[in-house]
């Protein structure tokens, strides 16, 4: 497959949901398979919804996908401008050419007289009025009224749409790679406005125009403009560019997790899970919505899971790197039914990839936390630390949610396991434990491993008369990672010293 260019062309009306940003990777995924390029565009032709700060929120969100555009607003290609309202006047043309070739007509119909019209059509028993080949007769368009009205109202400046001119009972099949042959009559379509009395071209037009000026060669968009891609098939022939009209590919919805329809903010916010990448603050009342990034997300997890969300490898493959995505990702193995969103799943990615870091690298972001706690711990310890606790973390957060101990010594201990396990003998247990430790020259993890066991086989108890208080001792907590790892890391020293404090203050 030669010069494939694809684009994802969000508009700025808000934060990008998760379900856009499967639509961009799904267009990334395939230009990088088939060494094509991939286009950012940016389609704010509706400036009525425009919401500020929208625009760079979508790019920012890309950039934490590591979603990269060979060509953008940011970086421009020969193909620009990539904002649909810098290219205003390109689309002009292209509307006046509908218009003498007899494919679209000006119409000065106000809101009050379209109300009436489907009021009245609404009496007679219609139950979807439209603007279409029957009504239009009827209305106050370059078609109904004469060339010298027309020319009149023109003149006078008076405000006007642009209408595409739908033809009667034809046929207009469009093959989509997802879906195959999708045939609508266009006696069930309706005379769209394609350009607004703001000068301002629709979506149906200005995506057209655009994607045939920057040579797009597939089209892969949510399933929601499905039912509008037969009038876009219809505007490449009226343009004259059949031959190089792109190939569609519509992608199935993401579902809410709970009963049916498409995932939103709603239900993110019902179930308690987030819907867009990364936190957006609202303009105009400063409600916050967080994203995935600070939740502390693995960018890399995040893409593996939105992945197969509608697309399959045809494998029990589920841990993807990106390079191994491009290599795999292929438009056919896309499927037509909506994908059901599975937060728990998603947890589970974000897990698999947290356990394939080195500690290391844990260690850097756990010191972020650290530091906004005002702890300060030395970066062999913290990685050690990590490299105990990624087994049972989700999220680096959770290191220092469930492992504060390690960094300071607890202060409050688990009444549940005092009640159940620290008996009348504990303290005489735990000190001759002590003891025991203290005289260990060698104070590693093995180490202590033996010498528990053996003062346990010395004095014939079982492990559970003092391994849980040991714990509580040390940790303040009833459960957690081997504790003779944690008093290894912990140190001689810091150890006796929790024994001891743990001695005083358990009763």
């Amino acid at each position: 497959m030669s010069d494939v260019r694809v684009r994802f062309a969000p508009s700025p009306t808000g934060p990008l949901h998760i379900g856009g940003v499967r639509t961009a990777l799904y267009n990334y995924l395939f230009a990088k398979k088939h060494q094509g390029k991939i286009i950012l565009r940016i389609e704010d032709t509706d400036q009525s919804r425009f919401v500020k700060g929208a625009e760079n929120y979508i790019i920012e969100s890309l950039n934490w996908c590591g979603i990269k555009f060979d060509e953008s607003i940011i970086d421009q290609g020969e193909y620009g401008p990539y904002r649909q309202s810098d290219r205003k006047e390109i689309y002009r043309q292209y509307a006046e050419k509908l218009i003498e070739d007899g494919n679209a007509y000006y119409a000065f119909d106000t809101s009050e007289e379209l109300d009436q019209m489907r009021n009245k059509m609404k009496k007679a028993g219609v139950p979807s009025p439209q603007y279409n080949s029957i009504t239009r007769s009827n209305m106050k368009n370059s078609i109904s009224l004469s060339d010298d009205e027309v020319k009149n109202r023109l003149s006078s400046d008076e405000k006007y749409v642009i209408r595409i001119k739908m033809p009667r009972n034809e046929e207009v099949k469009i093959h989509d790679v997802i879906r195959g042959w999708v045939v609508v009559n266009t006696n069930n379509m309706d005379d769209k406005v394609i350009f607004k009395s703001d000068g301002m071209p629709t979506y149906h037009l200005a995506n057209v125009v655009d994607d045939y000026l920057m040579k797009i060669s597939h089209v892969i968009r949510g399933e929601e403009w499905l039912p509008s891609a037969p009038l876009h098939v219809l505007l490449y022939r009226f343009l004259g560019w059949d031959k190089e009209m792109p190939k569609f590919a519509h992608l199935p919805l993401i579902l809410k997790p709970d009963g049916n329809g498409k995932l939103s903010k709603r239900d993110g916010d019902r179930l308690g899970f987030p819907v867009f990448p990364i936190k957006w603050i609202n303009p105009e009342n400063g409600d916050v919505s967080l994203g995935y990034r600070e939740q502390g997300y693995i960018t890399e997890a995040f893409i593996n899971m939105l992945s197969l969300l509608g697309w399959n490898p045809g494998t029990t493959q589920e841990i993807f790197s990106m390079d191994e995505l491009i290599h795999s990702f292929s438009l056919d193995r896309v499927g037509k039914a909506g994908a059901k969103f599975d937060f728990d799943k998603t947890k589970w990615f974000n897990q698999q990839y947290l356990r394939a870091k080195s500690k290391e690298d844990l260690a850097d972001e756990l010191q972020i936390i650290l530091k906004e706690n005002n702890i300060k711990m030395d970066n062999e310890f913290v990685a050690s630390v990590c490299h105990q606790l990624k087994e049972r973390a989700t999220f680096v957060k959770d290191m220092w949610l469930e492992g504060a101990y390690y960094f300071a010594a607890p202060t409050t201990y688990d009444e549940k396991t005092i009640r159940k396990k620290w008996k009348e003998e504990t303290p005489r247990l735990l000190s001759e434990l002590k003891i025991r430790l203290e005289n260990i020259s060698d104070f590693s993890s093995v180490n202590i491993e033996i010498e528990f066991k053996k003062y346990l086989d010395d004095n014939d108890l079982g492990m559970g008369r003092l391994l849980p208080p040991f714990r509580l001792a040390l940790t303040g907590l009833g459960m957690g990672p081997s504790l003779f790892d944690i008093a290894s890391l912990l140190g001689k020293n810091e150890t006796i010293k929790r024994m001891e404090i743990a001695l005083k203050i358990i009763k």
